[in-house]
Parts: structure tokens; C-alpha cells; sequence
């Protein structure tokens, strides 16, 4: 199976739009690719994550794909394990493998999107590593741009390779207009040394990126071209 997992070093970090955005430019150099959200969580009076993607990408899919691009959906906004035992249901990652394979014959490359951090859990045994681990895919990670970046992503770069995970590298996400600073320009260079991984790039802020239904094709010259720059560095 060929793909990325997209996993995020918080919540709120900028998953959703980095994978969003990968789908789409993948689709716009006629690589036929789809997005997963394995565990969505509070889908209730919002957009769902996968719904967002797909608006991205101009996807259309039937009710059937769908289901495989997220086979666990919640409406409460909390960790997946506890929104699947409020559903009265528990999360199996053996579904979600069984799912992105069905995706993989139909697709040439799938991003599936985590939920949360690393370290979430998916039920009372298992994380979101451990999904990592059983979908064997390489792991991008988002990270915020700012003060406290240095620490979380480190941590992550940590747990994932004590997991022996292939981490295909950084992207940082910027959630705020403001100008990048000596902080934001360190925390890449210091990462990249004490991770001994690359930072790809840095999506800068776009207002259009909080729209529930965003559409790359108007998106602002300068994100699409830091898009087709870190996809140009995947190698895809």
C-alpha cells in the first residue's frame, strides 16, 4: 500500500489542512488519491475531517468509500476511545487495515489522518501508534511553527522511532497571521539537528484553510506553491 500517515505532535495542529492539501495536489498531478480519517470525533454540528478533505480535492465518493475512508465516526468532540464507548462500540484497528487495503486497490496512494497525538488512544489497549504500526505506512508529522514546537515535536520524533516508524519528515502548520520571528526560524534549524530529520516546509497562514469547504484551486499562490514543494520533497 502506498501513502503517508499524516500525525500531529497536539490536537489542533493543523493534520486535517496538511493532509487536505497533500490530496489535493496529489489529484492535481493526476495521482489518483484518496484521503482516511480512520477515528473522526466531533462530527456533530461541524464539518467532518474527511468531508473537509474531499471539499479540498473536489471528491465525490459513494456511500460505500466513505465508509472506508472513515470507519469509525463520533459525535462528541473528545479522544476516540471514549467517543466509541459513548457509542457503545470499541475502535478495532484490524477494520481500519481491512479498510485502507479496499482503499489501496482503488486508489494509488491514500493519506490517512490520525486523531490527536501520537499517543491517543483508539480503545483501552491500544493507540494511535499502534495503528501506525499495522497500516506500515511512512509518517509525516505537523507541528505548530512556535514557542514549545521544539519539545512536543522531539517527543514525537522519539516515540515514533522507538516504534521503529520511517518518519518522511516535519511540516510546520502556521495557525496565526503573524510574522514568523528569530523563535520560528531557530525551533526548524534546532529540530532538524536534534531530530536529524528534515523540516519540509511551512504552510503559511490562510484564512481560506479554516473554511469548512475549501477549494485549492483558489487558494493563495504562496500555500499552494509551499504544497507542491514539500509534496516535490516526499518524492511522490
Amino acid at each position: 500500500m502506498k501513502g503517508l500517515f499524516v500525525t500531529g505532535t497536539d490536537t489542533g495542529i493543523g493534520k486535517t489542512a496538511l493532509s487536505a492539501l497533500l490530496v489535493a495536489e496529489l489529484r492535481r498531478r493526476k495521482i489518483n488519491a484518496a484521503p482516511m480519517k480512520p477515528a473522526q470525533t466531533g462530527c456533530e454540528g461541524g464539518v467532518p475531517d474527511l468531508d473537509y478533505s474531499l471539499a479540498m480535492a473536489s471528491m465525490e465518493v459513494d456511500g460505500d468509500t466513505y465508509k472506508n475512508m472513515s470507519p469509525y465516526t463520533f459525535e462528541p468532540a473528545c479522544s476516540p476511545h471514549l467517543a466509541a464507548e459513548m457509542a457503545g462500540t470499541e475502535i478495532e484497528i484490524s477494520e481500519i487495515v481491512i479498510a485502507a487495503r479496499t482503499l489501496a486497490s482503488d486508489y494509488e496512494f491514500v493519506i490517512a489522518e490520525g486523531a490527536g497525538g501520537i499517543l491517543v488512544p483508539l480503545n483501552r489497549r491500544e493507540t494511535m501508534l499502534d495503528l501506525m504500526q499495522a497500516l506500515k505506512l511512512p509518517v509525516l508529522i505537523a507541528a505548530r511553527p512556535g514557542l514549545g514546537t521544539i519539545n512536543h515535536t522531539l517527543l514525537s520524533i522519539r516515540a515514533l522511532r522507538s516504534d521503529g516508524l520511517d518518519i518522511a519528515g516535519v511540516v510546520f502548520v502556521a495557525g496565526t497571521s503573524d510574522e514568523p520571528g528569530f523563535i520560528e526560524e531557530d525551533n526548524g534549524t534546532t529540530i532538524e539537528q536534534f531530530g536529524n530529520i528534515p523540516i519540509l516546509g511551512t504552510i503559511p497562514y490562510c484564512a481560506q484553510l479554516a473554511d469548512p469547504h475549501p477549494d485549492y484551486d483558489t487558494l493563495p499562490i504562496p500555500v499552494v506553491a509551499e504544497v507542491e514543494k514539500i509534496a516535490n520533497q516526499l518524492g511522490i
